[in-house]
């Protein structure tokens, strides 16, 4: 399990809300996988994305992975598979790399990049999905910035993740597998203990830190929840 620092300014890194994102490049898809291969160029660098983009859509979300990066996430696609319903719902994706995975700060940066993409595009409210370590970095990210409306921490770890209680008023949503051997349940527990209300805590017995176990619960929960928050009233938030 990994340690957080205590909550302070010393734990926002100077360029989490500096990042520009310059232009935006059409980059390959990964082999077999849907949606829009985009490349944001920023300041610091290209950020691979792939975008699930609805016309006229208003409402977004973001989805980013663990320490390794990538664009499937847990459950064996899971991200794929709900970035394809939402845009049945009038709901636009980002799937989001990392330049530097396992750079705390430098992916919460990427994060941020992706939510100015998406201001930019007309797309407000924003809500951030992250598993694993990616559970920290949009805590981060969230914690520094008012463009985004809801947080789902996925199998959370710890460390990076002791600023859920800037986020409040907007909604935090903690998932875990109680079965998790790689970041123990009690993570979970402890970044809930961290964040305000709204929040919610979601346990699900015999699932492990993929959540293969509980995929089909965990989708439908996210399909409710994601939704539910994108639709609150701007003065709840």
């Amino acid at each position: 399990m990994a340690e957080s620092p205590p909550a302070n300014s010393e734990n926002r890194p100077n360029g989490y809300v500096k990042i520009e994102v310059k232009e935006v490049r059409s980059i390959p898809l990964p082999g077999g996988d849907s949606g829009e291969g985009l490349g944001l160029v920023t300041d610091r660098g290209v950020i691979p994305g792939i975008l699930h983009s609805v016309d006229e859509s208003s409402k977004a979300v973001i989805w980013v992975c663990g320490a390794r990066g990538g664009f499937g996430g847990p459950g064996s696609g899971l991200y794929e598979q709900l970035a394809q319903q939402f845009t049945a719902q009038g709901i636009t994706s980002l799937r989001l790399d990392y330049r530097v995975p396992n750079d705390l700060p430098e992916c919460a940066v990427d994060l941020m990049a992706g939510v100015t993409y998406l201001e930019d595009t007309g797309h407000d409210p924003v809500v951030v999905v992250g598993h694993s370590f990616g559970g920290a970095v949009v805590i981060a990210a969230a914690a520094v910035s008012r463009h985004v409306s809801g947080v789902v921490s996925l199998s959370p770890q710890t460390y990076g993740a002791n600023m859920a209680g800037l986020i409040s008023p907007r909604p935090v949503l903690i998932v875990h597998g109680k079965e998790d051997t790689r970041l123990p349940y009690s993570c979970g527990m402890q970044v809930y203990e961290w964040a305000n209300e709204p929040k919610k805590l979601v346990l699900y017995d015999g699932a492990e830190h993929r959540l293969e176990e509980c995929k089909q619960e965990l989708a439908t929960l996210l399909t409710e929840w994601i939704p539910e928050t994108l639709n609150r009233e701007p003065d709840a938030l």
